[in-house]
């Protein structure tokens, strides 16, 4: 990649985010979170960073990070997840921008959706992103706004996967956008070429 001078596919780093929207019901929040952190949790696709919203926080960090510790996942923590849940470790700026790989992950509190946004620009590796919520309109502008090869609302960010998304065998996930983006099965390493039989036709 570094070397290249002709454009290259990159299967890259995922630093994963979920937002819990303000409406997230709490079994939704602990279910998706759990799965996506736990289940496999040294691949891409786990997630790595959780933003809570402020109105949600009292609601669902205590519940969340229950459920984390009791499958073994160390909670790096802002001071309002610390204030709201036991056993955090104190989160550092370099965790925001960490990809774990590990039954490690990031939880912060926002006080908005436009301030979850802004640090998922800011710190996310373009690969996968979700948003738990009962909120249409929330969802809608998540899925709209932010620009991850793959987006979803109200799942685990561990569905990103060629075979999942039908695909076959998979190759890598692209994080970019030059030409595959997201899970990429052989197809995606092939190139075209057109063969044409004619019989005399010419275009008019």
């Amino acid at each position: 990649m570094t070397e290249s001078t002709v454009p290259v596919i990159e299967t890259g780093a995922g630093n994963v985010h979920i937002v819990l929207d303000a409406s997230a019901p709490e079994e939704w929040a602990r279910d998706i979170v759990v799965n996506a952190k736990v289940q496999r949790p040294s691949v891409c696709n786990a997630v790595e960073t959780v933003l809570v919203l402020r109105a949600a926080a009292e609601r669902l960090i205590p519940t969340v990070t229950a459920a984390l510790q009791e499958q073994g996942v160390t909670v790096h923590g802002d001071d309002t997840v610390g204030s709201l849940a036991s056993d955090v470790v104190a989160a550092t700026e370099e965790d925001w921008a960490t990809e774990y790989l590990s039954l490690d992950i990031a939880m912060k509190v926002v006080d908005s959706l436009d301030e979850a946004l802004a640090h998922i620009r800011r710190y996310s590796t373009g690969h996968t992103e979700s948003i738990v919520t009962t909120d249409t309109r929330n969802a809608e502008r998540f899925l709209a706004e932010v620009d991850s090869a793959v987006v979803m609302a109200n799942a685990s960010t561990r569905f990103t996967d060629g075979a999942e998304f039908g695909f076959g065998a998979e190759v890598g996930i692209s994080t970019q956008k030059l030409h595959a983006r997201g899970p990429m099965g052989l197809s995606e390493l092939t190139s075209t070429k057109w063969l044409a039989r004619g019989a005399g036709q010419v275009r008019g």
